[in-house]
């Protein structure tokens, strides 16, 4: 029994259609244009030279600015919390509601130091491991680093 092939001349087959169609991997587009790049222009070369100075400054002040405004926000609401909390447990305190056992108070928080003293000791290699990766950092990338630091105290201010 012999098949017949019924196309016509230039017609392609069904299933070689995926040839016609070009894949776009949309990730890799994105990493390879980024819109500060489209900005302040792009630079090739290790990491600390890969963006232009005005890029390293900008990206370093925007996300210095955002982290500050945060902590000053947080700031503050935490700073409420604790001195509101504080200042209600003195007052039901002193108006008979509460009454503080100091010496526990005090037995407690010298337990407390104690216990945090141990573990103190324990994770300053952790810790030092952490400073020296974060001065490395700063080291490598100045630019970047004095942007975030000026956005940082532009966002304490504002």
């Amino acid at each position: 029994m012999a098949t017949v092939d019924h196309r016509e001349a230039g017609q392609e087959d069904p299933e070689s259609e995926d040839e016609l169609y070009e894949v776009v991997d949309l990730t890799e587009y994105a990493r390879r244009h980024q819109w500060w790049c489209r900005v302040f222009g792009s630079n090739s070369g290790p990491i600390a030279e890969k963006y232009s100075v005005a890029t390293q400054i900008a990206m370093g002040g925007v996300t210095g600015w955002c982290a500050g405004y945060l902590f000053q926000r947080v700031g503050k609401i935490a700073a409420t919390a604790v001195g509101g909390g504080f200042l209600l447990l003195q007052i039901a305190n002193h108006s008979g509601y509460v009454q503080v056992d100091w010496k526990k108070v005090e037995k407690d928080v010298n337990k407390a130091k104690k216990r945090l003293k141990k573990k103190a000791n324990k994770a300053v290699p952790e810790i030092n491991t952490f400073i020296e990766e974060a001065s490395d950092f700063i080291k490598r990338n100045i630019v970047l680093s004095s942007g975030f630091v000026g956005g940082f105290f532009l966002g304490l201010a504002s």
